[in-house]
């Protein structure tokens, strides 16, 4: 009878024991997952974006002889981020893009006509718009991020982790440049 108990005990312990790892596998798995979504959230409106771009380059076109070099770079940015494969890449083209896009609008305001032309003030707000997704969709990523660094660095998460190879993931940065204010321009 005592030995039928000890097996049961042991049963039992054992289930625990397995059905611990299986909850903790999970959260790691849910939490690295979650970081990829995230990703991939942002690489959505990046698309978006980068198909904007071809329309506003068409209709600043017709304003803007001179600005054809801003013009051409945001081409080639958009048609590089479309090939681009890994996110380290996806991710400095699209901050270039964004430097480029406030130097395009930054010199938009030298044209009257460009300004005042409904098509190019709608792609101006579109833009913009996706401008203030990217920038939610990047906190939602670095929360995401921070929850899977936590999980993967808790005890015992950390062993399990370590087995699985799981590595830190790196925040999305805003760079110098992006914080810097100039003010207005007059």
């Amino acid at each position: 009878m005592n030995r039928t108990v000890a097996f049961i005990l042991l049963g039992l312990l054992g289930v625990a024991v397995i059905s611990f790892l299986i909850n903790l596998y999970n959260k790691l798995v849910l939490l690295k997952f979650n970081v990829e979504k995230s990703y991939s959230n942002i690489d959505v409106v990046l698309k978006q974006r980068a198909d904007e771009i071809p329309n506003l380059v068409s209709v600043a076109k017709h304003f803007m002889n001179y600005e054809k070099e801003i013009l051409t770079r945001l081409t080639e940015l958009r048609s590089s981020y479309n090939s681009a494969t890994g996110s380290d890449r996806k991710t400095e083209l699209a901050n270039e893009t964004s430097r480029t896009l406030k130097s395009f609008f930054a010199v938009s305001e030298n044209y009257p006509e460009l300004k005042s032309n409904n098509n190019f003030l709608e792609l101006q707000k579109r833009i913009t718009e996706l401008e203030n997704k990217i920038a939610d969709r990047r906190e939602f990523f670095n929360d995401s991020v921070n929850l899977y660094n936590i999980g993967i660095h808790e005890f015992p998460n950390v062993i399990l982790a370590k087995m699985l190879a799981y590595q830190d993931k790196t925040l999305l940065e805003v760079t110098n440049s992006e914080k810097q204010y100039d003010g207005i321009q007059l």
